[in-house]
């Protein structure tokens, strides 16, 4: 048997229920990546320098509308970095606003997903996009 390849996703997001529509849907799709949560972009980015989400097979979920430092800042943020740049990051967010998508692409995003409003879709959204990193982009 092939073991099971796991991320370890870092969700970087204010809102207290959309973090448990995250965790009720990795259950339900039963993902075993490990998640951790950071509840704004300075937040992240502290346990990302102090090593609180390990470094290998990381996987960054990114809300944009943050206090302190929202998910833009975030994104120039770690991309100014060297330790932090090559970091992939999905924006998952409720913002469907072409400038969002436009700068969060011009700081070279992995995807930019807007969140369901309905449980089953959003499980279905992360199952894919769990199933698409294992999968594919995992050495």
């Amino acid at each position: 048997m092939v073991p099971l390849k796991m991320l370890n996703i870092l969700l970087v997001d204010d809102d207290s229920v959309d973090v448990m529509n995250v965790q009720r849907a990795f259950k339900k799709s039963n993902i075993q990546s490990a998640l951790y949560v950071a509840s704004d972009g300075k937040q992240a980015l502290d346990m990302l320098h102090e090593g609180r989400v390990p470094s290998t097979n990381r996987l960054i979920l990114l809300d944009l509308n943050m206090p302190r430092m929202n998910g833009l800042e975030f994104l120039r943020a770690i991309r100014a970095d060297p330790d932090l740049s090559s970091t992939p990051v999905v924006v998952l967010t409720t913002s469907n606003d072409d400038r969002d998508r436009v700068q969060s692409y011009a700081h070279h995003v992995a995807g930019y997903l807007l969140k369901p409003v309905t449980s089953p879709a959003f499980v279905e959204l992360m199952s894919a996009l769990n199933a698409y990193w294992v999968r594919v982009e995992l050495p």
